[in-house]
């Protein structure tokens, strides 16, 4: 099986390395408290063209139309429902922080039960509760779905998912999330990729713009910021100040490769210590050609089926026993595996030895 290696390489030369590495503080860092909230919702979907749930096999279809009729003042007990538009649905959003009352935010609807699709369909008013059971918001509308199916007799056709979409604008935020920026008197800012180097650069950074030590780094992951300190009119202020202050990060040396797509990413970092590599590829091919062998005309006899087996070996030229010079950028690493003429299906495997070997100076991360 022959493996498609897409291999990604960036690099920048003098001066543009300095200012293309230089990264905004509110991109590296998430802001203590400063965070969306997961919402879910059990609801139900009407409007659907015959491809709603199979009442039978979903019942909870049914229980919940009963529950939404009877809210409405329709009397539907001992009644049986067998229609094929409506279908139970799970509705999950993202609350946003300092969403306000009267807000309104985006939804995604997903099928739960045997629905076939939810285009056209339309979402009858579903409460959002929170992991503390409350209800925050409650979500209704027609859902945008980004898939299409078409089923006959004989043959299904389904591009996409159907069965799931969203509603922009689809819920209507009915209660406050209780955080009160306004009565911190610290603030943590927690680095998305914790690094010493990064977190000490941050505090260098923040502090030679207020002029003073107003912030303090405490682990890898961790810089305090001291609101007292910065002297400014609230937390808000004290935030907008940093956030766009420019910080170059320090990354990890990392190889990433996907075995499916023979994807492999290389970070700029990555070096390989001197080397010596062999590959070769040793191809066995056997094919059957059965022989159908009958009697002569008007003779006695049967018609005999005779094997007949071809076996081939194939060998395809391998890059010997090469020396991999010793690579101290990234640009040198790809151009010494690249004068060794390897054959893009074969990287992935040699940069596994490789770094079996110990060779290879950077995390590898296989996925």
């Amino acid at each position: 099986m022959r493996i498609t290696l897409c291999a990604i390489v960036f690099s920048f030369c003098g001066t543009a390395i300095a200012l293309a590495s230089q990264i905004r503080i509110k991109d590296l860092v998430e802001f203590d408290g400063v965070r969306g909230n997961d919402l879910i919702g059990y609801g139900l979907v009407v409007g659907l063209n015959g491809t709603g749930d199979g009442l039978r096999n979903a019942p909870f279809t049914e229980e919940i139309m009963s529950n939404i009729l009877e809210r409405l003042g329709v009397n539907v007990a001992g009644e049986q429902f067998r229609p094929k538009n409506v279908a139970a649905v799970l509705v999950t959003a993202s609350l946003p922080p300092f969403a306000r009352a009267g807000g309104q935010i985006d939804v995604t609807v997903s099928a739960i039960g045997d629905a076939d699709s939810l285009l056209g369909g339309t979402l009858v008013m579903t409460p959002l509760n929170a992991a503390d059971g409350q209800i925050y918001a409650v979500a209704q509308g027609t859902i945008i779905a980004g898939g299409a199916a078409a089923k006959g007799d004989a043959a299904t056709v389904t591009q996409g998912v159907p069965t799931s979409g969203t509603i922009p604008s689809g819920a209507r935020v009915e209660r406050e999330i209780a955080f009160e920026l306004d009565s911190l008197d610290s603030l943590r800012l927690a680095l998305r990729e914790p690094d010493f180097t990064t977190a000490g650069r941050i505090e260098a950074v923040i502090n030679g713009s207020f002029g003073r030590a107003v912030a303090i780094m405490l682990d890898s992951g961790t810089v305090r910021l001291d609101i007292g300190r910065t002297r400014m009119t609230s937390p808000a202020h004290a935030l907008a100040r940093i956030e766009n202050l420019l910080v170059e990060p320090e990354r990890k040396a990392r190889v990433v490769v996907d075995q499916r797509s023979g994807t492999i990413v290389m970070g700029q970092d990555v070096s390989i210590s001197r080397i010596a590599v062999s590959q070769g590829n040793l191809t066995l091919r056997v094919q059957e050609a059965p022989i159908a062998v009958q009697p002569n005309p008007f003779a006695e006899g049967e018609t005999m089926i005779v094997p007949r087996t071809n076996v081939d070996i194939e060998e395809e030229p391998g890059i010997g026993l090469a020396e991999v010079p010793p690579g101290t950028t990234l640009a040198e690493v790809v151009a010494g595996l690249n004068a060794l003429g390897v054959a893009p299906r074969d990287m992935i495997d040699i940069l596994k030895s490789i770094k079996a070997a110990g060779a290879l100076h950077a995390e590898f991360v296989v996925r």
